[in-house]
């Protein structure tokens, strides 16, 4: 399939459907190892998921953010953790913890996260029209790669850092959808018919 990095044209990216990253140094299977599988629940949304992750510089807009900004900071016992953990979205959140932020600092782990990803992580995509299905594959995908004794993780990958459990376990930059049901060999068959692989 077709591998992107950053910067990468979104013209070539579907719509809707399923993205899966590798990151750089992490290998299973005599290949790239999958760190994380993730989809969208809006319609016409999986461009602007991959630019939340990618370009837009807010973590509680990117839970995938979000974590690597976790391992960075608790890798380098930075206290400013406490202060990464709060979600700003909210407006009562915002008025609540504005002045306790130290939003220059704030400012500069979120470059320090893009700048991890955008050097760290490739990703290939496919394309789900329906909501239902895409959210099957994704739960499937991730079971399955976390049941899987030869994806785990290298002793250096950074998620190794994180301070949630399930990341560092699994390998994943993930902690929903784990350990559950994986695919089927018929199952499996027709994700690779959706992907057009043989």
């Amino acid at each position: 399939m077709d591998r992107y990095r950053f910067p990468f044209d979104e013209d070539r990216i579907p719509f809707d459907g399923i993205y899966v990253l590798f990151e750089k140094g992490e290998l299973a299977h005599g290949g790239d190892r999958i760190v994380r599988v993730g989809t969208h629940t809006g319609e016409n949304q999986l461009r602007s998921r991959l630019r939340q992750h990618f370009i837009a510089e807010n973590k509680d807009r990117s839970i995938f953010r979000k974590n690597v900004g976790r391992c960075l900071l608790n890798r380098d016992n930075d206290p400013f953790l406490k202060d990464w953990e709060l979600d700003l979205t909210a407006r009562e959140a915002k008025e609540k913890h504005a002045l306790a932020i130290d939003h220059g600092k704030q400012a500069l782990v979120e470059k320090r996260v893009t700048e991890y990803i955008r050097d760290s992580f490739s990703f290939v995509v496919f394309g789900v029209k329906e909501k239902e299905k895409r959210l099957g594959l994704e739960s499937k995908i991730i079971s399955t790669v976390s049941l899987c004794d030869d994806c785990m993780p290298s002793e250096r990958w950074l998620g190794r850092s994180s301070p949630k459990e399930k990341i560092r376990d699994s390998g994943l930059w993930l902690v929903n959808e784990l350990y559950k049901e994986p695919f089927s060999e018929t199952e499996m068959q027709g994700l690779t018919d959706i992907l057009g692989i043989r």
